[in-house]
């Protein structure tokens, strides 16, 4: 049984934790398949828009505390298996964001520590009405000093500071409200909501979002003025590229475009 099980349909591609009496934690081996896959998504192009699952009764627990328990064995207490770790940890998150199709979260259960992280990290997020978010890693002495990189870039910072000291669990209403997450539904059906905003994403000139995304990403971290001057540059870039002459002129002559991607 894979611990990371992949469909792909109409241009999107489904991935599933498959680890589902572990919460879907992050585990060695979870973290190396996502990596996978979401090396092998960076040149794909048939793929247009990412949906990301758990299996089972959690969308993700966060980091396998049992593999890490095992590593304080090693004569150094752990610390080059705990360095490793959350390297190959941001590795992947930071993957998620230099992927040129939108990645989608599709939560259920819980998202905690480096689960909730995952939500964060990820490009939009739909929930089931009665999901709880927390980074309650210092309920059990271990702040979660990771996480809180995504989380922190999400939700305004007192609020985030509140969940990282108290290891309180927010709603999926209240994580609506914060901007943790876009959409909280009925679980019966976040599946179809979740599916049918990949498929509207999936629509549109991926060259298009592509060159989107990476600039929001990149103007985000800079001052007014230059993030002007970068995304002016990457607005040009997106008015040259002849699918997006077609579109223009497609809506101009009120028709359907004819893109080649």
């Amino acid at each position: 049984m894979a611990i990371l099980e992949r469909s792909d349909a109409d241009g999107i591609a489904h991935l599933t934790m498959n680890a589902p009496e572990r919460l879907n934690a992050l585990s060695d081996e979870m973290l190396a398949a996502l990596q996978s896959e979401f090396d092998a998504l960076q040149t794909d192009r048939s793929i247009r828009a990412i949906i990301l699952s758990g299996n089972g009764k959690a969308f993700c627990a966060g980091h396998d505390l049992k593999q890490m328990t095992a590593a304080r064995q090693a004569k150094d207490g752990g610390r080059a298996a705990f360095e490793n770790l959350f390297k190959r940890c941001a590795k992947m998150m930071l993957t998620i964001q230099s992927l040129p199709q939108p990645v989608i979260a599709q939560v259920h259960g819980i998202a905690t520590a480096a689960g909730c992280q995952l939500v964060a990290s990820c490009d939009l997020a739909v929930a089931a009405e009665d999901t709880r978010f927390g980074v309650n890693g210092v309920n059990i002495g271990l702040f979660c000093s990771t996480p809180m990189v995504a989380l922190s870039r999400n939700i305004p910072r007192k609020h985030a500071f509140e969940m990282l000291t108290t290891g309180d669990f927010l709603t999926a209403q209240r994580a609506q409200e914060l901007g943790l997450i876009n959409r909280a539904v009925p679980a019966e059906v976040v599946a179809n909501e979740t599916r049918n905003l990949a498929k509207q994403i999936a629509e549109k000139l991926a060259v298009a979002v592509k060159i989107g995304k990476e600039a929001y990403y990149q103007q985000l971290e800079m001052p007014l003025h230059e993030a002007y001057e970068f995304t002016g540059k990457a607005i040009v870039q997106n008015m040259l590229h002849r699918d997006t002459e077609e579109g223009i002129a497609a809506f101009l002559e009120k028709r359907d475009p004819n893109w080649t991607q």
